[in-house]
């Protein structure tokens, strides 16, 4: 079954809720089983919760929040079966790892019951990574299920010199999801990520909408580490940081393998250490269907170097769609 849908336009906030958490919470480290999880509870937000975790061969489980839409994005370790209504099943072949082939993903619209089984490569576990979010009321969004597979991604190559970086869009403003926007970042060796920093905390179209976002953590060597800052925390409603952004409030934290970090409010880059290819999945909600931000103003001067630097010849990092590939 799916939920009756009366197109309405959706409620837009101002500004996203006050920072509430300490820096420390937004860091959510991989446990014991490498599951790490949120949900607007613990993120003090207002739509977004996000979980990744792994499935043996043939072991199953069932959306958290089946009333919210979904996003299912195969990780590592193979793929899983999700089982729908009716008798009817999706494939999503997977990938060894993020660095061994692009996504497969499936959206899975609200009211839609569904299960996920586990079907790994040989002497694996699937890992996948399950975000949702609520309905706005919007209109355009899809009453099926749809599988995006790893050939229907879109990749774009962002910055230049050691400001480069491969993004994957999974799900971007033109899905047809409601609040769900999923993409994925590649971070080659020793180079920058979210340069210059960005923001998305004040609806102020078409400059800047207000996005609630989690970055998910995933490294080619699983012993490497990177640099994840979330500063400008304390702005108020004009989204205008106080002083320098070096606040009590701001988050500069070493990220490991299978981490999760919340990025509340405020300015979000990150740094891949030197000989450590970095990644991380994108999951995003919010009460418009964009992508816009603003960077920090003191450094969005350093994109006029981009022209003389031209991109990193490593990039892609990633353009193989199979397995092990």
């Amino acid at each position: 079954m799916t939920v009756p849908r009366t197109p309405s336009d959706p409620e837009i906030h101002a500004a996203k809720l006050p920072s509430n958490l300490s820096p420390e919470m937004l860091h959510i480290k991989a446990g014991a089983n490498g599951e790490v999880a949120t949900d607007p509870h613990r993120s003090g937000w207002r739509y977004l919760s996000f979980r990744s975790f792994s499935l043996g061969d043939g072991q199953g489980v069932g959306l958290d929040s089946p009333a919210h839409e979904s996003a299912i994005v195969t990780i590592s370790g193979g793929g899983v079966e999700i089982a729908l209504p009716r008798g009817r099943s999706l494939g999503l072949e997977g990938r060894a790892s993020v660095f061994d082939g692009l996504p497969w993903a499936a959206y899975i619209p609200a009211g839609t019951p569904a299960r996920i089984i586990g079907r790994p490569l040989p002497g694996e576990r699937a890992v996948i990574a399950i975000a949702q979010a609520p309905l706005s009321g919007r209109a355009g969004v899809s009453n099926e299920p749809i599988v995006v597979a790893s050939a229907d991604v879109e990749m774009e190559i962002r910055g230049a010199g050691n400001c480069t970086r491969q993004v994957n869009a999974i799900m971007p403003p033109g899905f047809p999801a409601d609040r769900l926007l999923i993409s994925e970042t590649f971070t080659p060796a020793g180079n920058w990520s979210g340069w210059p920093p960005h923001k998305h905390d004040i609806d102020d179209p078409p400059r800047e909408a207000v996005l609630e976002e989690t970055y998910f953590f995933q490294f080619r060597r699983p012993e490497a580490w990177g640099f994840q800052r979330v500063y400008g925390r304390d702005a108020g409603d004009d989204g205008q940081k106080e002083g320098p952004g070096d606040g009590p409030g701001d988050l500069l934290a070493p990220v490991r393998h299978g981490d999760l970090v919340i990025v509340d409010r405020g300015y979000h880059p990150f740094i891949a250490t030197p000989g450590y290819d970095a990644y991380y999945l994108n999951a995003l909600a919010g009460d418009r269907r964009t992508m816009a931000n603003s960077d920090d103003p003191d450094l969005a001067w350093t994109r006029s170097l981009w022209p003389a630097l031209g991109p990193d010849p490593r990039v892609p990092l990633v353009n193989a769609p199979g397995l092990g590939t």
